[in-house]
C-alpha cells in the first residue's frame, strides 16, 4: 500500500503534528539540490536530506521519532525507529530524484531487508521484549530542484 503526502485538516491530529505539517520547511519549501558552490549535491547528502524529510513527514502524520540511524552493535541498521500509537515502526528511507525509473521500494532487496531485520531484532532485544506490535515500512522521498518534496510510505514493506 502506498500512502501519499496529503495534508487534510479534517483528519484529527495533535497540535504538534499540525504545526509540523503546516509549517515545516522540509515539507513545505522547494527542494534545493544545488550546493553553495553551484554543484549538484551528491547522493550521500541527498540521502541525509531525504531522511530529515521522512522524519518530518512521520512527525506530521502523528508518529514519534525514537531514533535515527540506529546501528546495532552486532550488525544491522535502521534509518528511523518510530512509534505510531502502540505500533513500533522500523523504517527504511530511500531518496530519489524525481523522474527516476526505479522506485525506492524496489531498491530494498533481500540483503538490505536482512540488514534492517538484524537492526530491528537488536532494538527489540534492547527493549527486552518482542511482545509488542511492530512492522517494516519504506518511505520513498522524491526530490526535484525547485519543487516540493513528494513522500510515499509503503507500509508492511516486507
Amino acid at each position: 500500500m502506498v500512502q501519499k503526502t496529503i495534508y487534510n485538516p479534517c483528519v484529527s491530529m495533535d497540535i504538534g503534528a499540525y504545526i509540523i505539517a503546516r509549517f515545516s520547511r522540509l515539507l513545505n519549501a522547494p527542494s534545493h539540490l544545488v550546493g553553495c558552490d553551484g554543484e549538484r549535491i551528491d547522493a550521500m547528502e541527498m540521502g541525509r536530506l531525504g531522511e530529515r524529510i521522512a522524519a518530518a513527514w512521520l512527525r506530521a502524520n502523528g508518529c514519534k521519532i525514537l531514533y535515527k540511524n540506529f546501528r546495532a552493535p552486532r550488525g544491522g541498521e535502521v534509518d528511523i525507529v518510530a512509534r505510531e500509537g502502540k505500533l513500533l515502526l522500523f523504517t527504511e528511507v530511500k531518496t530519489r530524484r524525481a523522474g527516476t525509473r526505479i522506485r525506492g521500494y524496489e531498491a530494498v532487496g533481500k540483503d538490505k531487508q536482512r540488514l534492517i531485520e538484524r537492526g530491528a531484532n537488536e532494538w527489540l532485544r534492547l527493549l527486552g521484549t518482542r511482545e509488542l506490535p511492530w512492522r517494516f515500512d519504506v518511505i520513498e522521498v522524491y526530490l526535484e530542484h525547485g519543487d516540493l518534496p513528494r513522500v510515499h510510505r509503503v507500509q508492511d514493506a516486507f
